[in-house]
């Protein structure tokens, strides 16, 4: 009878001690403060103090900082989608604790949150304009990054002929020399053309 009791006591402590610990663990974790993943988030601040100014601005200026707010978004979610899979992986390692991790999850719930609140503002000022403001935005940071590559071309031409002490050639187009004009202003015929006279002469003898 005791040998049938040892090991059912045995599991009741080893499992109630699992238990408490992650009782104890998740109480512990759900009231603790994370540093945040992002920092303040300065394009929604400059849209709520215009969209509470007085007298209230236009809706043209709010629109354009609504846009704004959605394009920080954007840059949010592919930084968030880059990052997560890296920490997850660093944190089955052991390399990362977990307030970093804990940190990103709760910066995505917020995400989520200030983009469902970035439509229902879109849709505010035009129904329907919450499902294309973020791939309108995801457009304008496309263009922009692509502006920024044509603007440092310069730069980064000038950067590599100073690494490598090379200057650009610049190839330039030579134009057709000018034949001298002749005392009574006809221009001298060419070796061609002297052949061509005379091989007309020769034929008209021959006819």
């Amino acid at each position: 009878m005791a040998s049938v009791l040892v090991p059912i006591v045995y599991l009741i402590i080893v499992f109630g001690g699992l238990f408490l610990f992650s009782y104890f663990y998740r109480k512990h974790t759900s009231t603790q403060s994370y540093e945040p993943y992002f920092p303040s988030h300065p394009e929604r601040n400059a849209y709520v103090t215009l969209l509470q100014s007085e007298p209230r601005a236009s809706d043209a200026l709010l629109k354009s900082a609504l846009v704004r707010r959605a394009m920080a978004d954007v840059q949010r979610v592919i930084r968030i989608r880059e990052d997560k899979p890296a920490l997850q992986n660093l944190l089955q390692k052991g390399s990362i604790g977990d307030d970093l991790w804990n940190s990103l999850i709760n910066a995505e719930r917020e995400l989520e949150a200030e983009i469902m609140e970035v439509v229902g503002e879109a849709n505010s000022f035009v129904e329907g304009w919450g499902q294309v403001i973020f791939p309108t935005a995801n457009e304008m940071l496309a263009n922009e990054r692509m502006r920024a590559v044509f603007e440092n071309v310069p730069a980064a031409r000038v950067e590599l002929e100073r690494k490598y002490e090379v200057k650009a050639k610049h190839t330039a187009v030579i134009p057709p020399p000018l034949l001298p004009k002749s005392s009574n202003g006809s221009t001298p015929s060419t070796g061609a053309e002297n052949g061509d006279a005379e091989g007309a002469k020769k034929n008209k003898k021959r006819k």
